[in-house]
């Protein structure tokens, strides 16, 4: 197991294995963040409500048991207004 810290540890997750591949479990604080993939990344938002903006498109909102797919090789930005959970599964 890993441990990730971004952004002054507003953002931070723990890597896992898991059955369907790897994956890390995180919290993000409030804020707006940008990031960028290797892989393509399944989110799923566990707790609360994440929006997020993939390239070249509008901010959606994502709340609990909801998920949204990054495409491999791109940034994308995602912005909390209260404490976030999620679960990503890198493809």
């Amino acid at each position: 197991m890993k441990h990730n810290s971004y952004f002054e540890g507003k953002v931070q997750s723990l890597a896992i294995g898991t059955v369907d591949g790897p994956a890390t479990v995180g919290v993000i604080e409030p804020g707006q963040y940008s990031f960028g993939t290797d892989c393509e990344e399944h989110m799923h938002v566990v707790a609360g409500t994440l929006k997020a903006r993939l390239p070249g498109g509008e901010w959606q909102s994502h709340g609990k048991g909801q998920f949204f797919v990054v495409p491999a090789n791109v940034k994308f930005e995602v912005e909390a207004a209260g404490e976030v959970a999620y679960l990503c599964y890198y493809k």
